[in-house]
């Protein structure tokens, strides 16, 4: 459960984002509090997987924030998985705030940040799959995504009953696409062998 928006949400062109009060940036730690009660309020209703703080302080680099002037109106984050790949998770809008394009503003700067780094695709998991695919996402099975479900859906409570939809937005050609891969099996790591003397400790 990582995205709602509204189902009447347009992303047809809006006026520029000054004229009409919308700006868009990066958030900082001082964000932290006023996305935790926009994603919460959504999680509340079991659309959305919850936040705490510590996951919030862990991840905050990974969001994008837009603000109709001083009230934070959406957000959203480009969260990494492998080299080539990132999903696009907690987007969400102020219901007070649906309708002008805040969603679409920030999937599309969450898509640049992705093209920055080089990535191949990005992802979704979604309620909304007609908002993505009119940003030129596809729809896709759950089965091509094995490093998202593995890595985050097996805490989800819908685990084994999810009814959201997995969409991928490719970035480039197929040709320089690189294959997904599954995730390495884990292996042990050996721990050094500690060795007390009277007065000082060794570590072989």
């Amino acid at each position: 459960m990582r995205n709602v928006l509204d189902h009447e949400l347009e992303v047809t062109p809006h006026p520029h984002d000054r004229d009409s009060g919308l700006f868009i940036r990066k958030a900082t730690m001082r964000d932290i509090h006023p996305l935790l009660d926009l994603i919460n309020s959504y999680a509340e209703k079991g659309v959305m997987l919850p936040r705490t703080e510590f996951e919030m302080s862990e991840n905050i680099r990974d969001f994008v924030l837009a603000f109709a002037g001083d009230k934070l109106a959406g957000c959203g984050a480009l969260h990494f998985y492998s080299p080539t790949s990132g999903e696009v998770r907690s987007l969400a809008v102020d219901p007070n705030a649906t309708s002008r394009g805040i969603g679409r503003r920030i999937v599309e700067a969450l898509e640049s940040d992705a093209r920055e780094c080089a990535l191949h695709s990005i992802f979704a998991f979604t309620y909304v799959s007609g908002f993505f695919e009119k940003l030129g996402f596809v729809e896709v099975e759950r089965g091509e995504l094995p490093l998202k479900v593995w890595k985050d859906c097996l805490r989800c409570p819908k685990f084994q009953c999810c009814d959201e939809t997995a969409v991928i937005k490719y970035l480039v050609p197929p040709h320089d696409r690189e294959p997904v891969r599954e995730p390495a099996e884990f292996s042990l790591v050996p721990l050094p062998t500690l060795k007390t003397s009277k007065s000082t400790l060794i570590v072989k």
